[in-house]
């Protein structure tokens, strides 16, 4: 009896070992361990209810091929690339270019939603000064601002680049709210949330489930003129990379993306 039931727990041990090397869901730390660490994606129950929802497990290794989202690109690429927690978006720009993967007809109730990403960027630049770049950016009717909730700068007096929300194209005119609180860090996996409420013009922002409340805009309190800060009837979300300024140092940026979640609730880091 002993000897069947070890045949028994070998074979258990080998059907799992099968699975798992023909893309079984494998357990991990949550948070910054890596895209998709303990985290069943787009397949997981609880992931249902969302208004969008990708981790380009489905997708073909290459140039997107998938019909729900689009790409809006300029001396950029987007290719679905192995990583090794499995798939994830690398996006290649040269020089001042964008690539981003554009999810449009998005509609959230009441103007109000949450977003989670987990990006790892290579480098940021460090030139020219004050050289600043978008990674999510939102538009959409009843305003004219183009909200980019996660963004940062690149700031001479303390030789480093910071996160910040941002806008431009609005009466509150193009500035990055970048908070030293909230320094970038280079070739590691971050995940990032933000929570986007219309009622009050607000947007705050968590970076590896922890809130960063320096970062937080609102109606009357942002890094713009003088005006109320209106958000946008969101219906058009892009994720990716855009750099604003020509000759940067380095010359392309290369980036990963993966586990993009939109929702009416926060999804957070851990699933």
């Amino acid at each position: 009896m002993v000897k069947s039931r070890g045949r028994l727990a070998a074979l258990a041990v080998m059907f799992t070992a099968i699975l798992l090397g023909a893309g079984g869901v494998q357990a991990g730390a949550a948070g910054t361990a890596g895209a998709g660490a303990g985290d069943a994606g787009c397949r997981d129950r609880s992931h249902r209810n969302l208004l969008f929802c990708e981790d380009f497990e489905r997708l073909p290794v290459g140039g997107p091929a998938t019909l729900r989202w689009g790409v809006d690109t300029s001396h950029g690429t987007l290719a679905v690339q192995r990583q090794r927690h499995g798939k994830a978006l690398h996006v290649h720009t040269e020089g001042n270019g964008r690539a981003f993967l554009k999810v449009e007809d998005f509609a959230a109730p009441g103007n109000s939603h949450h977003g989670r990403v987990r990006i790892k960027v290579d480098a940021f630049p460090t030139a020219p000064d004050w050289a600043h770049f978008t990674l999510v950016e939102l538009t959409g009717a009843g305003s004219a601002e183009v909200v980019r909730p996660i963004g940062g700068q690149w700031a001479p007096p303390l030789a480093g680049s910071f996160w910040g929300v941002g806008a431009d194209g609005g009466p509150t005119g193009d500035w990055t709210n970048w908070r030293e609180s909230a320094p970038t860090v280079e070739d590691r996996w971050q995940c990032f949330e933000w929570r986007w409420r219309g009622a009050d013009n607000r947007i705050d922002v968590w970076i590896d489930g922890v809130p960063q409340p320096e970062m937080t805009v609102t109606t009357t309190e942002h890094g713009g003129n003088p005006v109320d800060f209106v958000l946008p009837d969101a219906n058009t979300v892009k994720i990716g990379w855009q750099l604003y300024q020509g000759g940067p140092t380095p010359d392309h940026f290369d980036l990963w993306i993966d586990d993009i979640a939109l929702g009416a609730q926060r999804v957070g880091c851990g699933r």
